[in-house]
């Protein structure tokens, strides 16, 4: 997959994800193999007039190959302004969100509210293109309540987008049920411009079923929780397994840009996350979880792997 002579590899792509893909997240994932990683996402307004704010948030890690930078919003001129924002100069490649389900998102008519309003949907797009110097991408998903990403796929080519990414669930749905592999498909056959699919892919198995759509790229998100090196998994390279190790990554480079007291409480659920799945960890995670200092959480998760 190629987008204006940038190269995406195999095409294998971290999602972006509020609250998640933060810059450590982000560094472990690229050198377990992700082609390309996203931004959380970035508040056109807030990047306007709160930009202390968004300058934690665009912070990134030499190690991501392909950063994309993706934004959010409802006002084609204030997303046109936004796009031009030297905070957002690091990214290669602009996606603009119009699948989040998010209710705090979706009641301002941002996110995947935006489906519901294909005119103004539009209008973003072709006035994010027209003042960007960067090819721009779509994110959506297949409707609100019903698919009607055909339709609106052909709007974001029609629009300008260089890209577009499916996740292959309605807003309605939220996160819940399987995603539709043969809408993917359908979008991917209907439109000149790469399709990047997204939905289920947490193992070499399930990779192989979405390629199977005819997709250019495949984006990972929920299957990468915990567990970075999925990317590796799925490529079929040989990874460092120390958990430890790679969780004391994470931690670090946060720590490069964070305060303590912020992270003690933000690493919580990486730590969760990363313990899944080891035998007997039920009454180490609930320490965790009000763990009052993170050395007191990597001696927990330590002693857990050790008796492994």
């Amino acid at each position: 997959m190629i987008i204006d002579n940038i190269d995406f590899g195999e095409g294998l792509v971290l999602a972006p994800m509020a609250g998640v893909t933060d810059v450590g997240f982000r560094d472990v994932c690229s050198c377990y193999g992700a082609d390309a990683t996203y931004s959380e996402m970035l508040s056109c307004r807030a990047m306007i007039h709160n930009p202390k704010k968004t300058s934690l948030m665009t912070i990134y890690s030499p190690n991501e190959k392909i950063k994309i930078g993706q934004i959010f919003g409802h006002e084609p001129d204030i997303m046109a302004e936004a796009i031009k924002s030297p905070y957002l100069k690091q990214y290669q490649i602009i996606d603009i969100n119009m699948g989040c389900p998010a209710p705090k998102i979706v009641k301002n008519g941002e996110g995947s509210a935006l489906m519901g309003n294909i005119p103004l949907a539009s209008k973003i797009i072709s006035a994010c293109v027209e003042n960007s110097n960067r090819p721009v991408s779509v994110k959506f998903r297949l409707g609100i309540k019903s698919d009607m990403s055909l339709d609106f796929g052909r709007m974001c080519e029609d629009s300008g987008a260089n890209f577009v990414t499916l996740h292959a669930r309605t807003s309605q749905q939220g996160y819940s049920g399987n995603a539709d592999y043969e809408a993917i498909a359908r979008l991917k056959a209907a439109l000149k411009i790469p399709v990047i699919g997204n939905g289920d892919v947490d193992s070499r198995e399930s990779y192989m079923k979405m390629k199977e759509t005819g997709v250019d790229g495949v984006m990972i998100g929920r299957g990468s929780l915990g567990r970075p090196f999925v990317f590796s998994l799925i490529k079929g390279i040989d990874y460092d397994k120390d958990v430890m190790k790679m969780i004391k990554r994470h931690i670090d480079i946060l720590r490069e840009h964070y305060n303590e007291d912020w992270l003690i409480k933000y690493i919580r659920k990486h730590l969760l996350w990363y313990m899944t799945g080891l035998k007997g960890g039920n009454e180490a995670r609930a320490q965790v979880a009000t763990s009052p200092s993170i050395e007191n959480s990597l001696k927990i998760i330590e002693n857990l792997i050790k008796n492994q």
